[in-house]
């Protein structure tokens, strides 16, 4: 894979990562249902706007596949992440997206998209390994709650992994910002009863609804044109391992900004995460130079 959709990633994942950290400042006071269904109507927004200036059509000869796409690649995830962010830490939610890679990994290679060649396992296995080491939260009692938390947000990092090769496929018929406009408009009518449930509920604090706009307009809606556009140029799984990085950078910023603690792994998971990045996307800096 070329240098330069690598680098992409990387300030993707920047972006991602701090989608754990806001989802945990947002749902508390206006309730899971709502954060994300404001997040998926911003993303239409700001989406929409673009594809108004930039004169692009809507795909709605595609309206299945859009909520196909939106189901599996955002509603779904985000209102699962948003949903067990009531009880789970933001580096743990961190850590548990990761298993997106593994599910996305052997559904591209069931759909023929991709090999799942040995490497790229044994670099999903040390992704694991490094985000194992990067969060060191100590001990959490296992309530039964904490503990279908935690299944609620793999239940959110399988849809994600899923839908991979779904949006691969699109890609090679629709124009990237179409794509992420439809599914994210497609998420928000999704999300919309679930949404209203909570509305009557909702507490709209400023810092709640400042870390939903940020999400709406900048971690949903650019992030995920970004991601679409890069998309195009990688294999499935490559684009996929994103979800290594944005487990570091989803810790990092837990410590920074929500004083969540970590132990001193924190550096050589970091390590084997990006090491781990590398062997699934197949990324080689040496490869040019030896040519």
């Amino acid at each position: 894979m070329q240098t330069k959709y690598f680098v992409q990633l990387v300030a993707l994942s920047a972006l991602w990562g701090s989608t754990f950290m806001l989802t945990r400042l947002a749902v508390p006071t206006l309730g899971h249902n709502l954060a994300a269904g404001m997040r998926m109507v911003m993303a239409t927004l700001v989406l929409g706007t673009i594809m108004r200036v930039a004169r692009q059509p809507w795909p709605w000869a595609h309206w299945r596949e859009m909520f196909l796409l939106g189901a599996l690649a955002v509603a779904g995830p985000h209102f699962f992440y948003a949903w067990s962010s009531l009880e789970l830490p933001a580096a743990y939610g961190s850590l548990l997206s990761v298993t997106a890679v593994l599910f996305g990994a052997f559904i591209s290679a069931y759909m023929k998209e991709e090999a799942l060649t040995p490497l790229k396992t044994a670099g999903c296995l040390l992704g694991f390994g490094g985000a194992a080491l990067v969060v060191q939260l100590g001990p959490v009692s296992p309530t039964p709650l904490l503990v279908l938390s935690a299944l609620g947000c793999v239940a959110g990092a399988a849809l994600s992994g899923i839908s991979t090769p779904f949006l691969k496929r699109a890609t090679t018929r629709l124009e990237p910002l179409a794509i992420t406009a439809g599914m994210h408009a497609a998420g928000a009518l999704l999300l919309l009863p679930g949404a209203l449930y909570d509305l009557p509920k909702a507490h709209f604090t400023l810092s709640a609804v400042a870390c939903v706009v940020v999400m709406g307009t900048m971690t949903s809606g650019m992030a995920y044109w970004m991601y679409m556009r890069i998309m195009r140029h990688v294999p499935p799984v490559a684009a996929l391992s994103s979800t290594f990085l944005i487990t570091g950078f989803g810790v990092l910023f837990s410590i920074i900004f929500l004083g969540e603690a970590t132990g001193p792994g924190l550096y050589a998971g970091g390590t084997l995460i990006v090491l781990a990045s590398m062997m699934v996307m197949g990324f080689n800096p040496l490869r040019r130079r030896a040519a």
